[in-house]
């Protein structure tokens, strides 16, 4: 919600026009778009897993819902707003994090903006390890999550997540899951961005993530 409330500052400060359009691309089960929709006359959400898009019209059932993939989506509208969270984390190379990029412009209205929001650039990736859990009503759940890079030659970083789960009286269950993410220096994503045609600054949040705010010129 702390992180909804900054995005909302950051676009209450673009000069949005009177009842502004939003796309979300890779918007998961839909939590930031329940925060930011009220800022929005209209909200189209897609995300390249159907098992997610029904999470998140189940939490933003006013809002339009398509099935796609960042690198290749093209909805034949453009938008005032195409925003992008840590989805963006899932392209591994530069190619990918281009076409991403990509489908935001040619989404966006000229003089539209465009937010990427990357978990880390390359300047600021830290290893890092967390843990946590709750007890639920005849369910517990804890977790051990570990983000490392077992080569910092390449675009790529690791976070795994182990999950122990337990259900009344019954043997604990425990759940692994990897996940690859992208990691690119801050002067790749500034090229790219140009290179795609955006005009772009950095806006550093309260996590020190570097936020990229890019602007299409007004045609």
């Amino acid at each position: 919600m702390d992180e909804a409330a900054f995005f909302e500052r950051i676009l209450a400060d673009a000069n949005l026009p009177a009842r502004p359009s939003l796309l979300e691309l890779g918007c998961g089960g839909g939590s930031n778009a329940f925060y930011l929709r009220k800022m929005f006359a209209e909200v189209t959400l897609t995300d390249i897993s159907p098992q997610m898009l029904e999470v998140s019209r189940g939490l933003n059932p006013e809002c339009e819902h398509q099935q796609a993939d960042m690198r290749t989506a093209r909805l034949g509208r453009q938008f005032d707003v195409v925003f992008i969270h840590d989805a963006i984390d899932y392209m591994l190379t530069s190619a990918d994090l281009r076409l991403a990029m990509e489908t935001a412009f040619v989404h966006c209205k000229p003089d539209g903006i465009a937010l990427f929001v990357p978990d880390d650039v390359r300047e600021t990736f830290q290893p890092s390890t967390d843990h946590g859990g709750k007890d639920g009503q005849g369910r517990s759940l804890r977790y051990l999550e570990w983000t490392y890079d077992p080569d910092a030659t390449d675009t790529e970083y690791t976070t795994e997540y182990v999950y122990m789960l337990r259900e009344g009286n019954a043997p604990t269950q425990v759940e692994h899951d990897a996940h690859t993410c992208g990691l690119f220096p801050r002067a790749e994503w500034l090229r790219l961005l140009q290179d795609v045609g955006f005009q772009t600054r950095i806006i550093r949040d309260e996590y020190e993530r570097d936020l990229f705010l890019a602007r299409r010129p007004g045609g």
